[in-house]
């Protein structure tokens, strides 16, 4: 084992593949005799993941990943099908894209000023679907993704804390290392407070995960471009391709993916078990093939959202980036072309304001 120190004098601990499998066998004596589902979702590759968030503590992600279980036991978020979602869905204020980026991650576009509800647990509840189905969708040796955050038409009506704290706990401790990046494109000049408001809830791990990025930033269209098939991605993050969301079409996609759901849970070869990144080979710029979600509809969102109070609106983004990160940055930080290092500061970096 070998040791680093983070920016911050944080030491990173950086195992060998070997002493990762004892950990990893540690966590499997701790938590005992499993059964089902929660055997299936304990793969070796789960089992990494929890311990990388706990930066390899065996107690610490042994804690968590029961908790986890025990979630998922009553959350059954496996079980959640598109019927029971839908209502959230219309607007397009989240949903997975039809592309992957150039690492292979399924991508996540969210859209705030497109909120539709004020039930935080129907948003809650519609987050995690998104997750399962991103998770589901995650090409082999693959198992992150990117969320892509519009802040197009953002008000501060669109703000909650309650509902971003929520999002964070669901991210942070249900799905550790699911993220791998979170671009927040275009944010707003009073989205910076809020976003210091809410960093106490962010793991320091996470929060560095968080890029900025802004359509007047020539770096930041090149990283786009380095990420992304230009012709995929919507033009709201600098790409070519200008339909707007069809809810109708989304719909039959998810319905399909939903009968795929059930086999995912019995299937040893399932994207639940693939291997972590961090001791995984990198992908190419494989990408899936699906159909079009768009229309030539003028409405940006899928119908008009309701009018939300500051309480009970969607949630924002919380994070991502590479496990072997620096996890204590001071400062979210426009991304380097190697998707994952932050470079100098942007002077339209939030946290060089706030």
């Amino acid at each position: 084992m070998s040791i680093k120190k983070s920016a911050s004098n944080v030491v990173e601990k950086i195992l060998t593949y070997e002493e990762q499998q004892a950990k990893i066998n540690e966590v499997r004596s701790s938590l005992g005799t499993l059964s089902g589902k929660s055997s299936v979702y304990c793969s070796d590759a789960s089992i990494a993941r929890h311990l990388t968030a706990r930066n390899w503590n065996v107690k610490k992600a042994t804690k968590m990943l029961k908790e986890t279980l025990k979630w998922r036991s009553e959350y059954k978020p496996e079980e959640i099908r598109w019927e029971e979602v839908a209502k959230e869905a219309e607007t397009g204020k989240i949903y997975r894209s039809n592309y992957v980026d150039k690492h292979g991650r399924t991508v996540l576009v969210m859209r705030p000023s497109c909120q539709n509800s004020k039930s935080t647990k129907g948003q809650i509840r519609y987050l995690v679907y998104c997750m399962e189905n991103a998770v589901l969708n995650l090409p082999p040796h693959q198992d992150k993704m990117v969320w892509l955050i519009d802040f197009q038409g953002f008000n501060m009506s669109h703000i909650s804390v309650k509902v971003t704290k929520e999002t964070a706990h669901v991210l942070q401790d249900h799905y550790p290392e699911r993220l791998g990046l979170a671009i927040l494109y275009n944010p707003p000049k009073f989205f910076e407070p809020f976003f210091t408001l809410v960093k106490p809830f962010l793991e320091p791990k996470t929060y560095n995960k968080v890029k900025f990025a802004y359509s007047d930033d020539l770096n930041a269209k090149k990283i786009m471009e380095d990420l992304f098939d230009m012709d995929k991605l919507e033009s709201a993050f600098g790409g070519n391709d200008t339909a707007p969301f069809d809810i109708n079409k989304y719909a039959e996609r998810m319905k399909e993916d939903d009968k795929k759901m059930p086999a995912l849970w019995g299937d040893p070869q399932s994207t639940l078990n693939k291997i972590p990144s961090f001791v995984s080979t990198k992908l190419g710029s494989d990408s899936e093939s699906s159909d079009n979600e768009k229309t030539d509809s003028s409405k940006r969102c899928g119908s008009e959202p309701e009018l939300v109070s500051s309480d009970d609106s969607k949630p924002l983004a919380a994070s991502s980036g590479h496990p072997t990160e620096d996890v204590h940055g001071t400062k979210p930080e426009v991304f380097s072309s190697d998707n994952s290092i932050p470079v100098a500061a942007s002077s339209r970096n939030p946290a060089e304001v706030v």
